[in-house]
C-alpha cells in the first residue's frame, strides 16, 4: 500500500513537471522543470528496483547533460520573441504529432499481445542480486556497437554545441592570451619629462 501511495506521488509530479516543461515561456525554467522530471523518474525507477539507472539518471542526465542545456540556453542569446512569433504556424504540426503519441500510448497500454501484465507487480529480487551485472553483461556484448554508436553520436552534439557557443558575434572582443603574455614594459609605461618643475628636468 507505502509502495502504491508513493507510485501515484511521484507520477503526478512528474507528469505536472512535465507539462511544466512544455507550457513554460521561459527556457531556463523549462530546463528546471525537466530536471525535476528526471528527479522523480529515478524515484520510480528506484520502486522496481532499477537502482544502477536512476543513478544514471541523476548523475549523466542531472548533472552532466542539463548543465550543458542550461550553457546553451544561455550562451546562445535565444531571442524568445522571434521563436514565439513563428510557434502559431506550426502549432497544427505540433498537435497533429501529439495525437499520434497519445494515440500510440493507448494502444500500447490496452494491447494484450505484447506478452506484459501491467497489472502484475515486477518480482522482487533476492538481496545477492545485482542488476548493474545484468545490465553490464547486456549491454557490452550484445548491444555493444549500439552503445559505441550512441557514445560518437554524443560527442558529435558535444563538438556542435561549443561550435554555436563560439561563433562570431558583433561586438565581442576577445582574448589574445598569446599577445597579453608577451607584451613587455615599453609597450605600456610611458616616461613623460616634466619641463615645468624648478630645479631642472625629472620624469614624471
Amino acid at each position: 500500500m507505502f509502495v502504491d501511495l508513493l507510485f501515484y506521488g511521484f507520477s503526478t509530479i512528474l507528469l505536472a513537471a512535465a507539462l511544466g516543461v512544455i507550457i513554460s515561456r521561459n527556457p531556463v525554467y523549462s530546463a528546471l522543470c525537466l530536471v525535476l522530471a528526471f528527479f522523480t523518474s529515478a524515484a520510480l525507477w528506484l520502486l522496481i528496483e532499477a537502482e544502477f539507472l536512476a543513478i544514471v539518471l541523476v548523475l549523466v542526465y542531472v548533472g552532466a547533460v542539463m548543465v550543458l542545456f542550461l550553457f546553451v540556453v544561455m550562451m546562445l542569446d535565444i531571442n524568445v520573441e522571434e521563436v514565439k512569433r513563428g510557434f502559431t504556424r506550426y502549432a497544427w504540426l505540433g498537435w497533429v504529432v501529439s495525437l499520434i503519441v497519445i494515440g500510440q500510448m493507448i494502444t500500447v497500454f490496452y494491447a494484450k499481445d505484447f506478452g506484459i501484465d501491467a497489472t502484475i507487480g515486477p518480482v522482487r529480487n533476492p538481496v545477492d542480486h545485482s542488476n548493474t551485472r545484468e545490465l553490464g553483461e547486456v549491454l557490452y556484448t550484445q548491444y555493444v556497437y549500439p552503445f559505441e554508436l550512441a557514445a560518437v553520436l554524443l560527442l558529435v552534439a558535444i563538438v556542435a554545441a561549443i561550435a554555436l557557443t563560439m561563433r562570431r558575434r558583433p561586438g565581442l572582443k576577445p582574448q589574445d592570451v598569446a599577445k597579453q603574455v608577451a607584451v613587455r614594459r615599453e609597450d605600456r609605461v610611458r616616461l613623460v619629462k616634466d619641463v615645468t618643475r624648478e630645479g631642472g628636468e625629472g620624469p614624471r
